[in-house]
C-alpha cells in the first residue's frame, strides 16, 4: 500500500458539491484532490435546478456554459391537487425580474461532467474510479484516506483537510455515527424516464410538475429532460409505498406498484400517453435525514453526505452547491488563518442549517393532507411571493420566515432542528 501526504484538500466524491468545492479551492492555488468511484458518468434523480443556483454558477464560471447547453429552461413549478386541477404555474420571475429567474432542467449524467470538466480546468486534480475506504482519523483529527482504484490496488492519501461529498452514503457520518432519519419524513421513492409524451407550451414547457394522486397518499414528479426524455418518479411514505405492497414471499414489484400508483394520477397518465419507458423502476428510501455536525478537526460534510430533504422542491442539487460553495469559503479561510478547528471548518453551518429550516417547514405543510397552498394564498394572498421566493431558493438572500406564522395556523409544522 502506496502512502502519499502532498494534497491540501482530499475530496471523496465527484458530484456538484464536491465538484464545487474542488473548483473554488483549486482556483485559490491549494493543491486539490478529488476521488469519484464511477469511471463514467452515472444515472441519478435529482435533474432539476432552482433558480438560485445562479450565484454559484456564477462563481464557478458555469453560467455560459449552462446558457450554450441543450438543457431545458425552467421558468416555474406547478401543482396539481387530488381531483387532477392544475394551479396557477408559480413563476420564478413575479418575485426575480434578473436572469437568474430562469434556469435548467439537468441530465445528470451530462451535467456532472460538466461540473468535474470545470474543476479540472480551474487546476484540481480529479482521479476517477477511485473509491475511498475510509477516511483516516489521529484522535478526532482527520488525517487521509484509504483508496481503493478498479484493480484492487490500495493507496494511503493524506491531506489537510478532508471534505465528505459521498451522497447518501455518507462515509463520515456512518465511520462517526452521526445521521438521523427525519422521524416524520420516512419516505420511499421509485423512478425512471420516459421517452415522448405531452409538454406543454411556451414556457411552461420546462416546468417541474408536482401532481397528487387521488387520496393523496402519494405524489409524482415530472420534469422535462433533452432528448425529449422526462424523468417520472412516485413519493409516499415508505410503509404505504413499499413495505405494505410485498407478496407473501415478501418480494417487491417496483413496477407493478409505480403503474397502480400512476393510475391513480389521471394528468399524468395523459401526459404519458404513447410514451415510453426507458429504464426499469429505481428505488431509494429514508431519504429525509441530517447529521448531527458538518465538520470536525480537519473534515467537512458537504450535499448529501451532511443531509437530504424531501424531493418535492427540487432542492437536493441548490443545497449541494451551496454548501460546497460555503464549505469552500471556509476552507480556503482556514488555510489562510491556518486553523483547521470543527469551529472554523464548521462557522457556515448554523446559516446552512437555517436555510434548510425553510424548505423543511414547507416540506411538512406539502406532506399535511388538509393543508393546501391555493388555500393559504386566497387566506394570505400576501405571503405568495415569500412562498416563490422560497421555491427559487432565496433562502439565504431574503428573510422568509415571516409566513410561517400564517402558515402554522393551517397545518402543523415542525419545531427548529440544529447542529448539535
Amino acid at each position: 500500500m502506496n502512502t502519499h501526504h502532498n494534497y491540501d484538500t482530499i475530496i471523496i466524491g465527484g458530484g456538484p458539491a464536491g465538484s464545487t468545492v474542488a473548483t473554488l479551492v483549486a482556483e485559490q492555488g491549494y493543491r486539490v484532490l478529488l476521488l469519484e468511484r464511477a469511471t463514467i458518468p452515472q444515472f441519478k434523480i435529482g435533474e432539476s435546478l432552482i433558480p438560485a443556483t445562479y450565484w454559484t454558477f456564477k462563481r464557478l464560471g458555469m453560467l455560459e456554459k449552462l446558457r450554450t447547453s441543450h438543457f431545458p429552461q425552467k421558468y416555474s413549478v406547478q401543482f396539481y391537487s387530488r381531483t387532477g386541477k392544475g394551479s396557477t404555474p408559480f413563476y420564478f420571475f413575479q418575485t426575480n425580474p434578473h436572469e437568474s429567474a430562469v434556469t435548467w432542467q439537468v441530465l445528470r449524467s451530462e451535467f456532472d461532467e460538466m461540473l468535474l470538466d470545470n474543476a479540472t480546468e480551474k487546476g484540481a486534480e480529479v482521479r476517477r474510479g477511485v473509491g475511498v475506504r475510509e477516511v483516516l482519523f489521529e484522535g478526532d483529527t482527520a488525517t487521509g484516506v484509504v483508496t481503493q482504484n478498479t484493480n484492487g490496488t490500495r493507496e494511503t492519501l493524506h491531506a489537510t483537510v478532508i471534505v465528505d461529498s459521498t451522497g447518501q452514503r455518507s462515509l463520515i457520518g456512518r465511520q462517526l455515527n452521526l445521521n438521523t432519519i427525519e422521524p416524520n419524513l420516512k419516505m420511499a421513492s421509485l423512478f425512471t424516464h420516459y421517452e415522448g409524451g405531452h409538454r406543454d407550451e411556451g414556457i411552461d414547457e420546462g416546468a417541474t410538475l408536482i401532481l397528487h394522486t387521488e387520496e393523496k397518499d402519494s405524489w409524482f414528479w415530472s420534469i422535462p429532460l433533452p432528448y425529449n426524455r422526462t424523468s417520472i418518479g412516485v413519493v409516499g411514505e415508505l410503509d404505504y409505498l413499499l413495505q405494505n405492497r410485498r407478496d407473501a414471499d415478501g418480494r417487491l414489484d417496483t413496477q407493478k406498484i409505480f403503474n397502480e400508483e400512476l393510475e391513480k394520477c389521471m394528468p399524468l397518465q395523459q401526459r404519458l400517453e404513447g410514451a415510453k419507458q426507458l429504464l426499469p423502476i429505481q428505488t431509494t428510501k429514508d431519504f429525509s435525514y441530517r447529521a448531527s455536525r458538518i465538520a470536525g478537526n480537519n473534515w467537512v460534510l458537504v450535499g448529501d453526505a451532511f443531509g437530504f430533504l424531501d424531493p418535492v422542491y427540487s432542492t437536493g442539487l441548490f443545497l449541494a452547491l451551496k454548501s460546497g460553495e460555503m464549505a469552500a469559503d471556509v476552507i480556503i479561510e482556514a488555510f489562510r488563518k491556518d486553523d483547521f478547528s470543527e469551529a472554523q471548518l464548521g462557522s457556515f453551518g448554523p446559516a446552512f442549517v437555517d436555510g434548510m429550516e425553510a424548505f423543511r417547514k414547507l416540506v411538512y405543510a406539502f406532506y399535511t393532507k388538509e393543508f393546501s397552498f391555493a388555500r393559504f394564498l386566497s387566506e394570505y394572498p400576501e405571503h405568495q411571493g415569500g412562498i416563490v421566493d422560497i421555491l427559487s431558493g432565496d433562502v439565504f438572500r431574503k428573510d422568509v420566515t415571516h409566513i410561517f406564522p400564517a402558515m402554522a395556523k393551517m397545518c402543523p409544522l415542525p419545531p427548529e432542528m440544529s447542529l448539535g
